[in-house]
């Protein structure tokens, strides 16, 4: 039986000007089971290799995707990433689907605090009416739904925040990590 194991899809264009999400790849990457995939690191000119991202998503009980919302949406690495992976088939459709049963959990930051997302905020509406593509993506792939980690105002947090966001992020995490493996191991009863 395979090892349980949780994949982070990390994707951002600037990660030397993100302590925030820096720092939570680095807590990703310190829980057993986590595979981190930095899709900027490793397919710097966009030739993503569905192949290997399909094996990966396979053997993964739960896929984070890690990155700023930039634009009310993904960064475009993500987006590319999910128009060569997710392709009908093998991501959502008829019969056996890969990621069927899997958890979708979006861990995200915004530059805006959490007050520009109400009516008459800056971006005029809550955050949560933003996540529809992100939820209608889980459900058309028969992903189960995890109420995302945010962290609005990033650009502006201290150390103290953002040491508390990452060991929240560390936190539910290593409980996922715990949860698949449980839930992986048989039970061979009372010695």
């Amino acid at each position: 039986m395979s090892e349980p194991s949780i994949l982070v899809i990390y994707a951002h264009p600037a990660p030397q000007r993100s302590p925030v999400n820096r720092r939570l790849v680095e807590e990703a990457r310190a829980v057993p089971g986590v595979r981190v995939q930095d899709l900027y690191e490793l397919y710097p000119d966009f030739d993503i290799d569905g192949e290997t991202e399909h094996a990966l998503l396979a053997a993964a009980h739960l896929v984070v995707f890690l990155h700023p919302f930039r634009w009310y949406g993904m960064p475009s690495m993500l987006k590319e990433w999910m128009e060569v992976v997710l392709q009908p088939g093998w991501a959502y459709g008829k019969g056996e689907c890969a990621l069927r049963g899997k958890g979708y959990w979006l861990v995200t930051t915004t530059g805006s605090g959490p007050e520009a997302y109400r009516p008459g905020g800056l971006h005029g509406r809550p955050f949560a009416d933003f996540l529809a593509p992100f939820e209608q993506t889980a459900a058309l792939c028969g992903m189960d739904w995890i109420e995302p980690l945010v962290m609005h105002g990033a650009a502006r947090a201290d150390a103290a925040a953002i040491d508390a966001h990452a060991a929240e992020f560390r936190r539910r995490l290593a409980g996922y990590a715990g949860m698949a493996l449980a839930a992986a191991t048989p039970y061979l009863g009372e010695a």
